[in-house]
């Protein structure tokens, strides 16, 4: 996949970090139904996140060529809600006494990589969305926004205009 110069460093990355969302997202639900005794819903919650994931990416895609309004759904979609989904029983458990101590000394193998791929989602969840709103990444939407796609004008990009 090439993507065009002309879009900041800071959106292209924040594609990047997106993707990389998506992957640990996969990774997560592989491990889950791989561990996963109680098999009921299982084909119910793959169902949804396939769906959620190829929005994702769909989306992070229409970013990428300055679609404004695919920055807001990315940041209200994943960056609130999916986030919150993914902190929600963590920040739960710790707020009922519970240590990070005492789960990494009772944690095998695969949970505490369960628990390296969660961080490695939140993380590029985090990373996308502050980088969707940086200077370099607001002009960038804001001179989509005039009119025309930036990528298929054949024109320089509004905001790279001297």
């Amino acid at each position: 996949m090439r993507i065009p110069v002309e879009v900041p460093a800071t959106v292209r990355v924040a594609f990047w970090c997106w993707l990389a969302a998506v992957g640990a997202g996969m990774i997560e639900t592989i491990l889950t139904v791989t561990g996963e005794e109680n098999q009921d819903g299982l084909a119910t919650g793959v169902a949804v996140r396939a769906v959620v994931f190829t929005a994702a990416v769909v989306v992070s895609w229409q970013m990428l060529t300055g679609r404004p309004w695919a920055r807001i759904v990315l940041t209200a979609g994943l960056g609130v809600i999916g986030l919150s989904s993914l902190v929600a029983d963590p920040i739960a458990w710790l707020a009922n006494g519970n240590s990070i101590a005492s789960v990494l000394a009772d944690s095998s193998m695969p949970d505490l990589f369960f628990g390296a791929v969660r961080a490695l989602h939140v993380i590029a969840v985090l990373a996308a969305t502050a980088l969707m709103f940086t200077p370099p990444s607001n002009d960038w939407f804001r001179a989509s926004a005039g009119g025309g796609d930036p990528l298929t004008s054949g024109a320089a990009h509004p905001a790279r205009r001297v």
